[in-house]
């Protein structure tokens, strides 16, 4: 049985509280529009894996301190605004079940809102001679960007192989984790092995962290309705490219043809989704993401046992068992 995300917090509760306030505090603004929307932004916050990331990897390592709280906070900060940017981009407006910024005050001010947030990161960052902490988000946030630029040059000929996945996917996913990982470990450690062994782990993380969406996208097993919204929005997927990779000349244009021209018939968008639960796809990509697990498993396990270290493990298996 999964572990709840309750038991997990349970080593850095303290920690977390902390956290509240101070990331509170880093979204002040003097402007009173401003502050309405990041108070609303702090309300409807989510599971909040990436700080969860940071003060669990920074107790693996060393001891919480100041720097890991700045650390927390502006990986929380930049994970904020590419989201409220993303909605925007994909004209979204929802998420998590709550308006998004873009629907309730317009895209002008959402993109405004996530410039203001990275801003806030970027100084809170400098304020506090973060140096080393700034450079790992902040070149995280260039691979997203890289990740989301390569996805949509690649879903215009859909021409995706695996290796292309892998790298869209570490771009643009993984490289946040990783960098919550590795600004974690950096707060309390100067060893740069042990930074990058982190970050490596972060990696693997977030790669099956990835691997598990792509699986929702098409229902996996008996667990609720397949929703095909990676089909819609002309996504490749690895259950998708397994699929297509194995089946005759044809019958992948076909299946092309759909995902390019049909993607919002929902009984053409079925039609996919059984091709690709017929091929063995589902079955191909929950292979992959156990065994990025394990690859993540077996870079933790390297370290010394703690609390904090089996609340990393028990993270791991959450995101990969995941009901959604």
């Amino acid at each position: 049985m999964t572990t709840s995300i309750k038991t997990i917090k349970l080593p850095i509760a303290k920690e977390l509280e902390h956290f509240q306030k101070h990331f509170r505090e880093s979204m002040k603004s003097k402007a009173p529009l401003m502050d309405t929307i990041t108070r609303y932004i702090v309300k409807r916050k989510g599971k909040q894996v990436r700080p969860m990331l940071v003060f669990l990897c920074a107790k693996v390592c060393g001891e919480v301190n100041e720097a890991t709280y700045t650390a927390a906070s502006l990986v929380e900060l930049l994970h904020t605004a590419t989201l409220v940017h993303d909605d925007v981009v994909d004209e979204s407006y929802e998420r998590r079940g709550f308006f998004s910024i873009n629907a309730l005050w317009k895209n002008k001010v959402a993109v405004l809102v996530g410039d203001y947030l990275l801003s806030r990161g970027l100084l809170l960052a400098l304020d506090n001679d973060a140096f080393q902490i700034l450079k790992i988000v902040s070149e995280a946030v260039r691979e997203m960007s890289e990740g989301e630029l390569l996805q949509i040059e690649k879903a215009r000929r859909l021409d995706i192989k695996e290796d292309i996945y892998y790298e869209i996917i570490r771009k643009k996913t993984a490289s946040l984790l990783a960098a919550a990982c590795a600004s974690g470990a950096a707060s309390v450690n100067n060893d740069n092995d042990i930074i990058d062994k982190i970050h490596l782990f972060g990696e693997k993380v977030g790669i099956a962290f990835q691997i598990k969406d792509d699986l929702f996208d098409f229902g996996e097993a008996d667990v609720g309705k397949p929703l095909g919204i990676d089909i819609k929005e002309k996504k490749m997927t690895l259950p998708l490219i397994f699929a297509l990779e194995r089946t005759d000349a044809r019958q992948k244009r076909k299946i092309i043809n759909i995902i390019k021209n049909h993607n919002t018939n929902p009984s053409k968008v079925a039609e996919v989704i059984q091709f690709v639960r017929q091929s063995g796809g589902l079955e191909y990509a929950t292979e992959a993401m156990y065994r990025f697990r394990k690859e993540a498993m077996d870079i933790l396990h390297s370290f010394p046992e703690s609390d904090s270290r089996i609340a990393l493990e028990e993270l791991v298996v959450f995101v990969t068992e995941r009901k959604k």
